[in-house]
């Protein structure tokens, strides 16, 4: 697990969309595992930006989503399809067939969890997976206590969850209670993991998932035992991190060639 700890969120978002720019420059036809919730945004618009002024092209590309709520349409406004569509697909050239979501609507719930892992297989894997971090550590929603071997699946949401994400709604009531989820088996098999977290209200989270033992209470710990997993967080995030200097020392003195960035065509 490696810990990167920017000043502010968007100088991390920067870094993660050269992750993910690097990853296609070099692997036009990489398969991406992408997160919603707002802790991804910025990196969206900055990929948005290397498609729209560097030619960065997504054509060869191929999306998976993490989950989506069951019980929402596509076109319902708090749908993940639709929070896709505002931040990312609408303004880059993925094709469409190349783009997946869990489907919300599902009549028969674990026939389409199945078919979402059949799919993710048949593409050969995720290459890069972007997560957000939950307050209590899900990572998905692979809410505390979930599997650390678990599969894409029905998951209920917790309180703190709902809670969270009511500000999305207008109110706790309205937010759906179950959803569909990647597992954390399933995320776990993602080539390299790029774990985003910003502000100081996951800051706990996150040091228990850096510093703290592996627990199913929270799954985002898991990621201590991924063989590519980096953390990218901001000031907030990295507050109650026992080691945030020891870890910034590791970063500073990195070899030139282990350093972050994004080569392109011709590079």
């Amino acid at each position: 697990m490696e810990i990167v700890i920017h000043p502010h969120a968007e100088a991390a978002s920067i870094t993660a969309a050269a992750l993910v720019a690097g990853l296609m420059w070099e692997h036009p036809s990489c398969v991406l595992g992408l997160a919603t919730g707002s802790t991804p945004i910025p990196l969206y618009r900055e990929l948005v930006r290397l498609h729209r002024e560097e030619g960065l092209d997504f054509s060869s590309a191929t999306t998976f989503n993490l989950d989506e709520y069951v019980g929402l349409p596509p076109e319902h406004p708090q749908s993940y399809h639709a929070f896709m569509q505002e931040h990312l697909f609408r303004h880059v050239n993925l094709a469409p067939e190349r783009v997946h979501l869990p489907n919300g609507l599902a009549r028969d719930i674990p026939a389409e969890c199945d078919r979402y892992e059949k799919a993710i297989r048949a593409a050969g894997g995720v290459d890069l997976q972007i997560l957000g971090i939950g307050t209590e550590g899900h990572i998905g929603f692979n809410e505390k206590s979930s599997s650390l071997a678990s599969r894409t699946r029905i998951k209920t949401l917790t309180a703190q969850t709902r809670s969270d994400n009511a500000r999305f709604f207008g109110a706790v009531a309205e937010v759906p209670l179950h959803v569909i989820t990647m597992g954390v088996g399933t995320i776990m098999e993602a080539r390299q993991v790029v774990l985003l977290a910003f502000g100081g209200n996951k800051a706990e989270a996150v040091a228990a998932a850096v510093e703290g033992p592996i627990t199913a209470m929270n799954p985002a710990s898991i990621l201590q035992m991924h063989p590519r997993a980096t953390l990218l967080l901001d000031e907030g995030a990295a507050s109650k991190l026992a080691h945030a200097e020891y870890y910034r020392w590791v970063y500073a003195h990195k070899p030139a060639w282990q350093r972050f960035g994004r080569r392109t065509p011709g590079a």
